[in-house]
């Protein structure tokens, strides 16, 4: 009976709640607000739209109604969360099947962007004009994330408690609230994020002199209220005097995971390194580059086969 009730409630009412009942105080605010955005874009597209109703066919015709105005992997993030509250409806026995499987996400051709990483080449010669000096600084910072992956807000959070220069490594436990007036300390992105990232010696020694008068517990990077804006012009600069294509703070950690790639490293190992909840979500923020690779194994393949050819006698 409750069963019933339930699947006759439209769809939007359903994820409201499961939005509270599953993500209220478990997801950072951010991320909270997304999934409430999600819930005002579901209501405006199916308002009448009931759980018992939900097919493959009426899902397919919901996604392909929010493409219409929104590119292929905003399409793919709103189903995404959708997804997640149809599957709970399907454990519940609210529905017999899961009409998400197949689904196809459509969306409006991507606009031109900003350059997302940079080449090996051109993240040296970045690293070139840094001006690193006796204190932390933003170069510092910019060095750091390179080398590293992190993100801004977990950057800013770092203390000389977080560095094992023996190790050596970096244990990423917290963030830093840079987008609120009063700053403070917040949870990582997800559990995931909390990890240990392993640093090349010579970074160790650095940071090591660099936070020597520091005490264990006083932030690195933060001295007042930061701005990602200043950050972001201080890169601006340091990109145009070396000539190389001008990227955000945040392109830096694209750049960082990009020649890991290149380099061999497995997908799983940089899901750890940056903190992804999986390494679905590595895959698809790299697929890009991830297709390259594989054009160029085919091409290796090919090489390698090609040169095992002998001289074969017709029949």
């Amino acid at each position: 009976m409750i069963t019933s009730k339930i699947s006759s409630q439209y769809f939007h009412e359903y994820f409201s709640e499961w939005i509270k009942i599953y993500k209220h105080g478990a997801v950072r605010p951010v991320t909270y607000q997304k999934y409430l955005m999600t819930l005002r874009r579901l209501t405006e597209l199916s308002p009448n739209l009931k759980i018992c109703e939900l097919d493959k066919r009426s899902y397919q015709t919901l996604l392909n109604d929010y493409a219409e105005t929104h590119e292929r992997q905003t399409t793919m993030d709103f189903h995404h969360h959708l997804k997640s509250a149809i599957l709970d409806a399907v454990d519940e026995g609210l529905l017999a099947t899961d009409p998400t499987r197949k689904i196809v996400i459509k969306g409006k051709a991507a606009t031109k962007r900003k350059n997302k990483y940079l080449s090996q080449f051109e993240l040296q010669s970045l690293l070139k004009n840094l001006s690193l000096t006796d204190s932390p600084n933003w170069d510092w910072l910019i060095l750091l994330i390179s080398k590293t992956g992190l993100r801004f807000s977990e950057a800013l959070a770092l203390t000389p408690n977080d560095f094992d220069f023996s190790a050596p490594k970096i244990s990423i436990t917290k963030t830093w609230n840079y987008k609120g007036a009063g700053g403070g300390f917040m949870e990582t992105k997800n559990t995931s994020s909390k990890r240990v990232i392993p640093i090349d010696l010579s970074l160790a020694i650095n940071f090591e002199t660099l936070t020597k008068n520091l005490a264990t517990d006083e932030l690195i990077f933060v001295q007042g209220r930061v701005f990602n804006s200043t950050v972001n012009n201080r890169l601006k600069h340091l990109c145009k005097t070396a000539g190389i294509p001008v990227i955000s703070i945040h392109s830096l950690r694209h750049t960082h995971a990009s020649l890991l790639i290149f380099a061999g490293v497995s997908i799983a190992s940089i899901a750890k390194r940056l903190g992804h909840s999986s390494v679905t979500t590595t895959q698809e923020t790299y697929l890009h580059i991830i297709r390259e690779l594989e054009n160029q194994d085919n091409d290796k393949i090919i090489n390698h086969l090609s040169a095992l050819d002998v001289n074969i006698r017709a029949l």
